[in-house]
């Protein structure tokens, strides 16, 4: 706990280094407990691999992945426009400091920029509210994982198995592209561009946590089993462990829709968030406060 106030620019920077070398507490248990579990000899080695990786990233204060990814920032409760700014600002310094991979390009002609900036970046939602803080949360999301994503528009009629189907249809075919073992995030419902928000927000539920969602953690819970009966196994090379955890979120829809998203979290699912105070400044990896 911090017991004076810091600058968002500091805040901002001190979670680009968090997320980015130290993996969150229950993302860092879920593969030790694959690890105790897994009988497969290649699994348990590309999990020692992984395990040993997280050791040396966080005592060397470096990056766990050379993929450092986009970041995705959330920014609830009381603030003004400034925030964004002090954001580019912390952003723009973390990734001279840290360092992280400059990773964004233009769309079309692919010229890159120093700074992981550009055109819409970086990529702020914004949630005002009548707290007496402000929370900035932070998610690097890869490539690698992030070009798995999948948005199915399903007809309401294939309801629950029709979801469960077309989430693990979208896991499997993905196969060991995003680094498996990982995080599942689940958007349900909402409309196209809604659902996808939700899978990605969903990300930053702890893997640990029951869904107070009695339904969702049902649904959580047979997917779960159902990914890891795969065989898939991390990195896609076999094993008893191809998911640390799934997690879902929902909206309401139009009666005559039912919008599927998914949204992969590789092993390093990476997150960090702060609350400002008048008079402190608190962190935490566990996701939202």
């Amino acid at each position: 706990m911090i017991k004076l106030p810091e600058p968002v620019e500091d805040v901002v920077f001190n979670l680009l280094r968090a997320s980015n070398t130290i993996l969150p507490k229950d993302v860092g248990w879920a593969l030790e407990a694959a690890a105790a579990w897994e009988s497969n000899p290649t699994a348990y080695s590309q999990l020692g691999a992984i395990m040993d990786n997280v050791r040396k990233s966080e005592l060397l204060s470096r990056p766990m992945c050379q993929d450092t990814g986009i970041p995705i920032f959330y920014v609830r409760g009381r603030f003004d426009s400034s925030v964004a700014e002090d954001i580019k600002k912390g952003l723009i310094r973390a990734t001279k400091e840290i360092p992280l991979r400059p990773n964004t390009v233009d769309p079309i002609s692919r010229e890159p920029y120093e700074n992981n900036l550009g055109e819409g970046m970086p990529i702020i939602h914004f949630t005002p509210t009548d707290d007496n803080f402000t929370e900035i949360t932070v998610m690097p999301k890869g490539a690698g994982s992030e070009n798995m994503t999948k948005l199915v528009m399903l007809n309401p009629s294939e309801g629950r198995e029709g979801i469960v189907k077309a989430v693990t249809d979208a896991v499997l075919d993905a196969e060991g592209k995003p680094c498996p073992p990982g995080v599942i995030g689940i958007g349900i419902g909402g409309t196209a561009d809604k659902s996808i928000l939700l899978a990605k927000e969903a990300l930053l539920m702890p893997t640990g946590d029951e869904n107070p969602d009695p339904v969702l953690n049902e649904l959580e819970e047979e997917i779960f089993i159902k990914l890891n009966s795969s065989g898939l196994g991390p990195m896609g090379l076999g094993g008893a462990t191809t998911v640390l955890g799934v997690r879902a979120k929902k909206a309401a829809c139009h009666t005559a829709s039912l919008p599927v998203a998914v949204n992969i979290g590789c092993w390093a699912t990476r997150r960090a968030s702060a609350r400002i105070y008048d008079h402190e400044v608190k962190y935490s990896q566990e996701g939202f406060f």
